[in-house]
């Protein structure tokens, strides 16, 4: 079809003005964009020589689109006549693509088409209550391809991010270039992975102008790098929700291509696992890292499941197994958190002459808060290593669960700050405390962190947590969720690759970014 030669990106530009519209091609530009979608119906007030003015001064080739029931557009009953002035101006032009919608097109298809030069059109669908099957998507585009448009669009609204298993079968089966877009933040993949299925146009957004949905166009260029993708990529994600503040993408792609493994590792808002893993079941679906709050759901959706997971009750990897397409279910939390709070505990042993073979974690009070599924990787992990295990937990019955499971001990979460029956205990926190956007939160005062001798905190947006700031400030050991973080991922990148793990790339990447 000579559109797949080149990805093409294309950042959607909506703006009240021409200046504004004009100042936000150039960032397009900057930030890497191919194209521009100049939506022409954004402008207000309409005045068609402001709109040619705009067109002739474009710095990049444009889609120019003017939508009738556009929530931006202010023209009511007038829009029509408006919508085709603009696109026979840009015709006249010659913009390189004019975009018409699907209920106009049979009013002015036949006429653009003859007076055209090189413009290519392109007939959209803007539909509202999302398509949910494939059948239905198909007989849409079918619709548009009537018109005998050079290139079809369908922007759709998703629910669930299953519903955009459609758009990835039509892109796949499709006979004439086609753009699909899941629009809404479950709705990402639908660019991000688009590729894979033979997409020519994926749509990203200026970093200053967050869309749901689009990401935005320097980490199309940076980050997942979206001209390398291809057939034979495999799909990896971290599944959560939310999942935005996952910073897993800015590691596991850059180390795909460090080991020139063919993989993409993207951000997943999944509300049912279940039906996710059921939807999304073919083995280029590699592996994933689960995150809140599905880790402990998970276990139920393996076909198997490592000894240690099984034990905690918790996974917070799957990778799909190739030979047979089996999901088998992992847990590097574990490990991760524990050597990490070792290795720190033993470095402070070491600076004050005491050296000992067993693990310093041994014998301590270790007072746990969060009881999910980090919580339950470190509660077990803790025990296994003689240590004495108190939980607090906002839920006290969840609390009491894990107490029971690692013959420790539960308390109600008021009671944590107060809470000092000795001194040198070791304090983890794999609650949500402190996380972005709540930074002031901490679990314990800062009087009160006194009484440890290592605070550890799972919580890694932001790297230097309020709680982790004030431990530094009364002079406790501290151990940051960035650690376990680039542990916990190494463990989970040799499950995905079958053993490479570039670990001093991955650490200066981690610290570069984070």
């Amino acid at each position: 079809m000579g559109f797949r030669n080149k990805l093409l990106v294309c950042a959607t530009i909506v703006s009240e003005t021409r200046e504004e519209m004009v100042k936000s091609m150039e960032k397009a530009k900057e930030e890497g964009a191919d194209l521009v979608e100049l939506c022409i119906d954004s402008i207000s007030p309409f005045r068609l020589s402001e709109v040619e003015l705009l067109l002739k001064q474009r710095t990049l080739p444009a889609i120019v689109s003017f939508r009738l029931n556009s929530q931006k557009n202010s023209y009511k009953g007038d829009s029509k006549n408006k919508c085709l002035q603009v696109l026979r101006l840009a015709i006249e032009l010659d913009v390189e693509f004019v975009e018409i919608d699907f209920e106009l097109a049979f009013d002015v298809i036949d006429e653009l088409m003859q007076k055209r030069e090189n413009s290519k059109i392109i007939v959209s669908s803007h539909v509202k209550s999302g398509v949910r099957c494939k059948e239905k998507l198909g007989n849409l585009l079918v619709c548009l391809q009537s018109t005998g448009a050079d290139i079809i669009k369908v922007v759709t609204e998703v629910a669930y991010i299953t519903d955009v298993a459609p758009v990835f079968h039509v892109l796949t089966h499709s006979h004439v270039p086609v753009i699909v877009r899941a629009v809404g933040d479950r709705g990402l993949i639908s660019q991000l992975l688009g590729p894979k299925y033979g997409a020519f146009m994926v749509y990203g957004s200026l970093g200053d102008k967050s869309i749901p949905g689009l990401p935005p166009l320097l980490s199309i260029k940076n980050v997942y790098k979206l001209d390398n993708v291809d057939t034979d990529t495999k799909v990896f994600g971290v599944v959560s929700n939310p999942v935005g503040h996952s910073k897993g993408p800015l590691l596991h792609n850059p180390a795909f291509r460090y080991c020139n493994y063919n993989g993409i590792y993207v951000p997943l808002l999944v509300d049912n696992i279940k039906e996710f893993l059921r939807v999304f079941s073919c083995n280029d679906f590699a592996g994933f890292s689960i995150g809140l709050p599905h880790k402990e759901s998970a276990v139920a959706c393996c076909d198997e499941v490592d000894s240690l997971a099984k034990s905690i009750g918790a996974v917070n990897t799957i990778v799909r197994r190739p030979t047979d397409g089996k999901l088998i279910g992992y847990n590097t939390d574990c490990d991760a958190c524990i050597t990490a709070i070792e290795d720190a505990l033993r470095e402070r042993q070491v600076s004050n002459g005491d050296v000992a073979n067993v693990s310093p974690i041994g014998g301590r009070l270790f007072v746990l808060v969060g009881a999910g599924g980090a919580g339950r990787a470190l509660a077990f992990g803790a025990k296994s290593k003689g240590a004495r295990v108190v939980i607090f937990n906002r839920n006290f019955e969840r609390a009491e669960s894990l107490a029971r499971a690692v013959s420790g001990e539960a308390l109600p979460i008021e009671q944590l700050d107060a809470y000092c029956p000795e001194n040198g205990m070791i304090l983890a926190n794999c609650s949500a405390i402190g996380m972005e956007p709540d930074v002031h939160l901490t679990p314990v005062s800062k009087e009160n962190l006194r009484s440890y001798d290592l605070v550890f905190d799972a919580v890694y947006t932001p790297r230097n947590t309020r709680l982790l700031q004030e431990a530094v400030e009364v002079g406790v050991t501290v151990v940051s969720g960035v650690e376990m973080f680039i542990r916990q991922a190494l463990g989970q990148f040799r499950l995905f690759t079958n053993g490479l793990a570039p670990e001093d790339f991955m650490r200066k990447v981690v610290l570069e970014q984070f």
